[in-house]
């Protein structure tokens, strides 16, 4: 078996610090349990935040640095075990808790049976690595304290699309992709076939263009090619994106790059054949610049059994 946390890396940290810190608390109930104390790892800085004074559940939280929540039940299961025990002060509202009697034993031993074993022991996991660890442990706490995870992965807005080249080794993605929808929607022509089963030879030779979009974590998700058909013209044909990649606009980004990329070919016309089964398709067409063109219907429409819409770009006025 893989250990999926440790292969995906940095992505999820959060859960592989969690997992590290509950194998050591493991660890550490079974040392206090050899030392006859009936504590878990939790309950433990509790016994020590109260040592000698009463304290609040909100000061608790703010002194360990985690959620009232779980302080409070910390608290109501060290009450079960008669180790603490909870007072009103001056303000009816504001209960202090303390330790009892039993809880001041069981921190007693806790430091002189448990303390020292578990240190060492993390000390022995650590090696001459702990101190440099605990001072990247305190600047990774503070950082996080001053700005939570979520607002620095809203500033860090990474590159979530990419398109890529053609290569011959993506080759049979462009195959993939579009064998995918068009067999769906479809029966395969022809001139499908001749297309997608050598790309290189009937598009990227002829002077045309495939291009991929690739999502991150995703991989290869969508196609798009220009195929040259006259002088100075090109179809937009062969689009697809994976049904894994729908909702993150890929299709959109994809069709914006082999615009531009027919703007730089000086592509006139640049035009793409389709049919009305593929209605967001053809509103994404439209949304981009394409408009329904019944000349080029005329002229190119019989190329294939299926179309019936047709369309020509049109640039946006300068």
């Amino acid at each position: 078996m893989t250990d999926l946390l440790q292969d995906i890396g940095i992505l999820f940290l959060g859960s592989r610090l969690k997992r590290l810190g509950e194998r050591m608390q493991a660890g550490a109930t079974k040392v206090s349990a050899n030392a006859g104390l009936p504590l878990q790892p939790p309950h433990q800085p509790i016994l020590a935040a109260l040592d000698g004074q009463a304290r609040t559940i909100g000061e608790l939280a703010q002194l360990i640095g985690v959620s009232q929540p779980g302080i409070t039940r910390s608290i109501g299961q060290l009450t079960e075990m008669g180790m603490v025990a909870s007072h009103s002060g001056e303000d009816q509202r504001q209960r202090t808790v303390s330790l009892t009697p039993a809880g001041e034993a069981a921190l007693a031993r806790a430091r002189v049976y448990v303390w020292p074993q578990v240190e060492e022991a993390a000390k022995a996991l650590l090696g001459d690595r702990a101190d440099a660890f605990m001072r990247q442990l305190a600047e990774l706490e503070g950082t996080l304290e001053a700005t939570p995870l979520d607002v620095l992965a809203a500033r860090a807005n990474p590159q979530l699309l990419t398109i890529r080249e053609f290569s011959d080794d993506l080759a049979h993605h462009f195959h993939d992709i579009n064998v995918a929808w068009l067999s769906e929607m479809f029966s395969m022509e022809p001139t499908d076939r001749v297309v997608l089963e050598n790309p290189r030879a009937s598009i990227v030779d002829q002077g045309g263009v495939v291009l991929f979009v690739e999502a991150r974590g995703l991989g290869i998700v969508g196609t798009c090619a220009l195929q040259k058909t006259s002088e100075g013209g090109f179809e937009l044909t062969k689009m697809g994106v994976r049904a894994s990649a729908r909702g993150l606009k890929a299709g959109e980004f994809l069709l914006a790059a082999i615009i531009d990329r027919a703007m730089a070919l000086q592509a006139d016309p640049l035009y793409l054949l389709s049919n009305t089964k593929c209605a967001p398709a053809i509103h994404l067409y439209e949304k981009l610049g394409f408009r329904h063109d019944a000349g080029i219907m005329a002229r190119y429409g019989a190329r294939y059994e299926r179309c019936n819409v047709a369309m020509l770009y049109h640039p946006p006025a300068a």
